[in-house]
């Protein structure tokens, strides 16, 4: 029996998730390759509107370059995403409201990502410059705590 259109879309979809989120894919070509090797041939107009649908998109790499993303995909470990960017953090500060993160040039986006999909308990929110993320803590929540906590992460060894 041959597998239905809105099937094969689902699986081909689902291969699109998944490299996404196992790889950096930084165009669609390469996307396309990706899954050609996994028996979806698709066009690039397809790809297109299979990537809109996802609701992915490009973003700025801590080492330079792009790759997409897609909204919903929760790293398996909390703090995967934290460990990943932990390169490209500067420095850790906290005010009396606020966790202060310093980076390089054009990598605080990434930085704020990996902090958004983390879901740290005590973090409500970021908001990303170029160089810099604000944190902010939940209500209760000491940002000298959450400081200390990203520090224990990013500022080992």
């Amino acid at each position: 029996m041959r597998e239905s259109p809105q099937a094969s879309v689902r699986a081909r979809r689902e291969a699109i998730r998944r490299l996404i989120r196992t790889r950096i894919v930084s165009t669609q070509e390469e996307l396309r390759a990706l899954l050609a090797e996994e028996g979806f041939e698709v066009t690039q107009a397809t790809l297109s509107r299979d990537l809109a649908r996802l609701g992915a998109r490009r973003v700025a790499l801590p080492t330079g370059g792009t790759a997409y993303e897609i909204d919903g995909l929760e790293p398996t470990d909390p703090e995967e995403a934290l460990r990943a960017v932990a390169a490209s953090v500067l420095l850790v500060d906290e005010t009396d409201a606020l966790v202060v993160v310093h980076t390089p040039p054009g990598a605080a986006p990434s930085v704020g990502l990996a902090l958004d999909q983390s879901r740290l308990t005590g973090v409500a929110g970021t908001i990303a410059g170029d160089d810099t993320v604000f944190i902010a803590p939940k209500k209760g929540v000491s940002p000298a705590v959450v400081a200390r906590q990203l520090r224990g992460i990013w500022m080992k060894g």
